[in-house]
């Protein structure tokens, strides 16, 4: 044990290892109210994460458990094997053996004095995502779980693909890994092993793009660990949260859909983060939320947490795609219970109008061929900052698509749930990806997207068995859209935006496709509000929860969009560099920096490349450790082509040096 700290009613352990059968010793950093082991038997709260507790995730931890253990419940913050203080390397995303250690630190926690034998897990993203796949595993101490940011279908619900397409968050995730996971362990916990631990973890370490390319098709990587292949056998009640801002929004209403007797769903305006101190606001108290739900599953505590609304959703009211997005106006409602919504169907009529009236259709068809750098108003997969990570003004997009606009609205528009689109087309070429946008255009002509859809053509019939297209043969589509809440007001116009291209956010496929759309097949549905009722949910108290840390050297961030019209190049550049910051409790000093740089020739899918370059410090004083790791992307028609060059230093001597690189089959892509 390191670093034993008191407090009012609770105290910190910095460091207690936990020891699984196989030897291997995981770092945990614990909150334990005083009474704990003395005169009261606690629950216990688990986090699972590869983020490192010492320095990565400290700041939102310590937001959290001091305040779950003054309400009498431990928290335990535990690097899975491989990262931060851990021993051993990391193996890959969500892999048997992170599930099968974690169930292992709950036995662990069950058996333990002060433990009243009944355990939560929770957790944001990765956190989330192993919380689900735990629980499905049925660990008899584990009895509940709080899911945000998560997923429930590991295919097309995460940062890898989505309906067939390539997302490019799947690189960019990959190069985060290899940066993080490169990072030496800190030697005030570990000692003077810690040398040795960094250098096998940087031998060890997965090649995550590999592994990722090597699975294009919703195949059995994928199935592992998707709960939505059993969700009659998910064991435990589920709180799952999520933001209209983020990337994962859709496995909210997904869980309550597939386990109405188990699964709450709570959705906020939200980008990627905890809802006490996200953005955009309103926030939540999820503290309050957090409490009322491990009490009543792990105390036995009667406090109505069960007959809460099965759906609580904040409806935007027309937010507008400005630069930071500080609140977004709209309002709270909930639904007892969740049933498929009703859907307002919308077509195209002769003049060219959505709309839901009774017309006629118009005829024809409309060529659709999208210059390849459409989607740079899209903004990211998932955002950590409302600014312009999240989408904006989409006329820039729509200059590159098919756009069908109502007629302005006379009555309001309320939706909740996932808009359908389904249409008839045919392609020149044996793969396409279509892109669709339900956007909210604004009496100034603003364009807010409110949510959006992709599909790659070969998976029009499912993912596990993609068909190349017939050229020139006519196809049925339905695209299903990612779910909003969303109020389109009278005076606002509703518009549909389709296009071939959507760079960066998913990559190209091998052709520049031209496809022809029926006009008269195409409808968009939309799913309606319907029964609701008005409700608050409360906001937290402390407006600024996170603990501020010693700023040693300033961040900074950019996002630029660069055409080269000489040449006939669009670049794509992404620069975020944290700052030099020290924790006041352990003195550890860190440092991220990343910049990106997505790069198309707008004739050419075959130009895309990508360079990602990342920079980790960790530091002490007199004692400092670097990466630098340098990935790149880039395709022929048949091919992916990855490389690393992974680089790590110890007081600025080189201490491994190495290069990789792979050529991976384009599987219908």
């Amino acid at each position: 044990m390191v670093g034993l700290m008191t407090n009012k009613n609770f105290r910190v352990i910095e460091n207690k290892w936990i020891v699984l059968k196989d030897g291997t010793r995981l770092a945990a950093r614990i909150w334990m109210p005083d009474d704990a082991g003395q005169t009261a038997r606690v629950p216990t709260v688990l986090e699972f994460l590869p983020y490192r507790k010492r320095n990565g995730t400290a700041p939102r931890d310590e937001s959290t458990y001091p305040v779950f253990a003054g309400a009498g419940i431990a928290g335990i913050r535990v690097d899975i094997r491989g990262c931060g203080e851990s021993d051993g390397v990391i193996d890959g995303e969500y892999t048997p053996r992170e599930l099968s250690d974690a169930v292992e630190v709950i036995e662990w926690i069950a058996a333990q004095a002060w433990s009243n034998g009944s355990v939560g897990m929770m957790g944001i993203s990765w956190g989330g995502f192993n919380c689900l796949q735990v629980a499905a595993l049925k660990p008899p101490a584990l009895k509940a779980v709080i899911g945000i940011a998560t997923t429930v279908d590991r295919y097309n619900d995460d940062i890898h693909y989505k309906n067939g397409t390539h997302l490019s968050a799947q690189f960019s995730w990959a190069a985060t890994m290899s940066a993080y996971e490169s990072r030496s362990p800190d030697r005030e916990i570990v000692g003077e092993h810690w040398r040795d631990m960094w250098l096998e973890r940087l031998e060890g370490e997965p090649f995550f793009i590999q592994e990722w390319l090597s699975h294009q098709r919703r195949d059995d990587f994928w199935r592992h660990g998707s709960i939505c292949e059993d969700f009659e056998s998910f064991p435990i009640p589920a709180l799952v949260l999520a933001g209209w801002a983020d990337g994962y929004r859709n496995t909210p209403l997904k869980a309550v859909t597939g386990m109405p007797g188990k699964a709450k769903a709570l959705i906020g305006p939200w980008v990627h983060k905890y809802p006490h101190f996200a953005y955009p606001k309103p926030r939540a108290d999820f503290h309050a939320e957090a409490i009322a739900w491990w009490r009543r599953w792990l105390c036995d505590e009667e406090n109505g947490v069960e007959v809460l609304p099965q759906v609580r959703a904040y409806i935007l009211d027309g937010p507008k795609p400005v630069r930071w997005r500080e609140a977004d106006p709209g309002y709270w409602i909930a639904k007892d219970a969740w049933s498929e919504p009703e859907m307002l169907a919308l077509s195209v009529n002769a003049s060219g109008r959505l709309t839901h009236e009774p017309a006629s259709r118009a005829g024809g068809r409309a060529v659709l061929q999208s210059p390849l750098d459409t989607g740079t108003a899209a903004g990211e997969f998932f955002t950590l900052k409302p600014d312009t990570q999240m989408a904006g003004d989409q006329r820039l997009d729509d200059a590159g698509s098919l756009a069908f606009d109502s007629e302005v609205l006379v009555e309001e528009r309320l939706v909740l749930g996932q808009p359908v689109l389904k249409l008839q087309l045919f392609s020149d070429a044996p793969l396409a990806n279509l892109a669709a946008r339900l956007v909210d255009v604004h009496p100034d002509g603003t364009a807010t997207r409110v949510c959006f859809g992709v599909l790659n053509l070969a998976h029009r019939n499912g993912n596990a068995e993609p068909t190349a297209l017939d050229p020139g043969k006519t196809v049925s589509v339905e695209l299903v859209l990612d779910a909003c809440g969303y109020r389109f007001a009278p005076g606002h116009r509703i518009r549909l935006s389709l296009s071939s291209a959507y760079w960066p956010l998913i990559l190209p496929p091998p052709f520049d496709a031209k496809l022809d759309v029926e006009l008269d097949s195409m409808e968009i549905s939309l799913p309606l509000l319907g029964e609701h009722e008005r409700i608050d949910v409360p906001e937290p108290a402390n407006p600024d929860p996170l603990p501020h840390y010693e700023t040693l050297e300033e961040g900074a961030a950019a996002r630029t969009i660069e055409r080269d019209v000489l040449n006939g190049v669009t670049r794509y550049k992404v620069g975020e560099d944290t700052g030099l910051n020290r924790h006041p409790g352990n003195g550890l000093m860190s440092r991220d920096v990343t910049e990106q740089v997505w790069s198309i020739v707008p004739g050419d899918p075959l130009s895309m490349t990508a360079t990602i370059v990342s920079l980790c410090i960790i530091a002490r004083e007199g004692w400092e450790t670097m990466t630098r790791s340098t990935m790149t992307m880039a395709c022929t028609g048949t091919e992916w082509v990855v490389s690393e060059h992974m680089q790590a230093f110890h007081d600025g001597a080189t201490v491994f040096d190495r290069e990789r690189s792979a050529r991976i089959p384009r599987d219908h892509m």
